[in-house]
């Protein structure tokens, strides 16, 4: 979602890590953003300087220099940094800032606490890897000060690497547990149905490109048709053939209910950690 009054805005990135580059690429593959008008720091001076150099952003050593020349501010550092990095800011922002926080477990009301008494307009998203291919998942969700127009400025960096779900921040736990951690259980699956290949005699080269390559096949037919996953499985599934031999297998060995538990012990664990 690209308009002009995206395209016109200023970002600043502090944090110029892996899911920081992956958003400045893919806002500026899709017009999002130019080079120019993003502004990029980091601790690192081979970080910000490298991500500066690839994208054509301009590279600050200060992180007041990037509020000070940005409209919309994408924290992206480490949890246990960021209360350093709200106190520098705290001064130096106003209502006509935007913040958007990618940092794990960090509710909006401790960002806003961190930011200062005044109302600020902040946004909290959960991104997942896959973004760094244009491929992510996000969820987002809008702090109470943030402006309706808040939306579509925070969907145009995120679906420019994937796509986005805006969620109550009640929700964004669930969202770490499923799309958040989810990369990691669909990596085992590939590797178990790997294993499946190379166990009835597929080199381990050629198993795993297709079981990786039927993955990703079958995620747009669930994403390019809209069809219900079940729907599309029973379309697969013919009277006394292979694959409902192999679906009863999988029941028999309580996959469904295993992948059903991760996604339940990932959200758990998440609404732990934010907690602490």
């Amino acid at each position: 979602m690209t308009t002009p009054a995206t395209t016109s805005l200023k970002w600043g990135f502090i944090g110029s890590g892996k899911m920081a580059g992956a958003l400045v690429r893919g806002m500026i593959r899709a017009g999002t953003a130019e080079p120019g008008s993003i502004t990029v720091s980091d601790p690192l001076e081979a970080a910000r300087a490298s991500l500066a150099i690839e994208t054509g952003a301009t590279a600050a050593v200060d992180n007041r220099v990037v509020a000070a020349a940005s409209d919309v501010i994408v924290l992206a550092v480490k949890p246990q940094s960021m209360g350093g990095v709200l106190k520098e800011l705290q001064p130096l922002l106003t209502n006509d800032h935007l913040v958007i926080s990618i940092a794990a477990g960090i509710s909006i009301d401790a960002l806003a606490a961190g930011l200062g008494p005044e109302a600020r307009r902040i946004v909290r998203v959960m991104p997942n890897t896959p973004a760094l291919l244009g491929e992510g998942a996000s969820g987002y969700c809008l702090g109470p000060a943030a402006r309706s127009s808040d939306d579509e400025i925070v969907r145009s960096c995120l679906d420019a690497v994937g796509r986005s779900f805006c969620v109550p921040e009640r929700l964004l736990d669930a969202v770490t547990g499923l799309s958040g951690s989810g990369p990691a259980f669909v990596y085992m699956m590939i590797e178990a149905l790997s294993d499946g290949g190379v166990r009835v005699g597929l080199p381990r080269d050629i198993a795993t490109a297709l079981a990786a390559q039927t993955l990703l096949g079958a995620a747009k037919m669930v994403l390019e048709t809209g069809l219900h996953p079940g729907q599309l499985k029973d379309q697969v599934t013919s009277p006394g053939g292979t694959t409902i031999a192999g679906l009863h297998a999988m029941e028999r060995a309580g996959i469904r209910a295993g992948l059903m538990d991760a996604v339940q012990a990932a959200t758990n664990r998440a609404t732990e950690l934010g907690r602490g």
